[in-house]
């Protein structure tokens, strides 16, 4: 074991894990021919052994379904365990209530872990969805909750979070899965233009995260993050990224440990105050999260 291994360091924060019972809340995104990997269900239990061999003292977990009822069991979650120290749960944008219903969450059981919002922007087929004024009147009732908003993008839909984000200055967004770039292919131009863009906004970070399922699953090696993981660092800085497991979605490439450990291999040029930020500070700051 290195010096710069995480495992090394005292309190990771893994901003970006989830967890299901597909009884409770069906994922049907989840093809079980070409997914058998995370064709099951994922609790609390199966989290904790791997997420603290890997050195994580704290997490956030993420909602996976458009679903009222999902954001108040994992907030239930999070009050019986004390590893989960925030939860980015779903409202629907377009409610003329959107405030009351973060309020009527926040009131319930574990109400206090509730740290975000997010909506599954990458599988509206309407390209005008985050310039549209309903959604952008609930996410800015999300920003006046002091609640972080999570964009769930694909690539070419980086303009739009960036306008959405210029528009929307008071509030906090986190890019997940830098927008997810199309690792492996040998065009990242338009990625690369359209993240800097959206990196120019202050009130904006993102999290080092889902890119072990955007290369090869079978084949993958550190070098080809790298290009991603670099331009990240360029564009938003250490200080305004975050590292996340996507746990167990990343089990479709790559175990837990695995992607920690070739994150920390991509970070090992950095500060030790720059890892730091990387791997706890930026994610603290961003959610809100008390230290561990």
């Amino acid at each position: 074991m290195t010096p710069d291994d995480p495992v090394e360091r005292p309190g990771i924060v893994d901003a970006h894990h989830h967890l299901w019972v597909r009884a409770r809340h069906p994922q049907p995104w989840i093809d079980p021919r070409t997914m058998a990997a995370i064709d099951a269900d994922f609790t609390p239990v199966d989290l904790a052994p791997v997420a603290r061999a890997a050195g994580v003292t704290q997490t956030v977990v993420v909602q996976s379904v458009a679903a009222r009822t999902e954001t108040p069991e994992l907030l239930g979650i999070a009050a019986d365990d004390p590893l989960i120290a925030g939860v980015v749960g779903w409202v629907d944008l377009t409610a003329d209530d959107v405030a009351d219903r973060l309020d009527r969450l926040r009131a319930g059981r574990g109400g206090q872990r509730l740290v975000g919002i997010r909506h599954l922007v990458q599988s509206e087929p309407d390209p005008t969805y985050l310039d549209r004024p309903d959604v952008r009147r609930g996410i800015a009732a999300v920003g006046a909750a002091d609640l972080a908003f999570d964009l769930l993008v694909r690539a070419h839909q980086l303009p739009a979070a960036t306008r959405l984000v210029r528009d929307l200055p008071q509030t906090r967004f986190v890019l997940d899965h830098l927008g997810k770039p199309a690792l492996g292919h040998a065009d990242l131009g338009a990625w690369s233009r359209d993240l800097r863009a959206l990196a120019a906004e202050p009130n904006t970070v993102a999290k080092l995260s889902g890119l072990v399922t955007e290369v090869d699953a079978t084949s993958w090696t550190t070098a080809d993050l790298r290009p991603a993981v670099e331009h990240a660092l360029d564009v938003f800085g250490p200080d305004r990224l975050m590292f996340g497991s996507d746990w167990p979605v990343c089990l479709l490439a790559s175990s837990y440990l695995r992607w920690v450990e070739a994150l920390a291999d991509l970070l090992g040029p950095l500060r030790d105050d720059e890892r730091a930020a990387i791997w706890r500070q930026t994610a603290r700051r961003a959610y809100r999260l008390p230290a561990s």
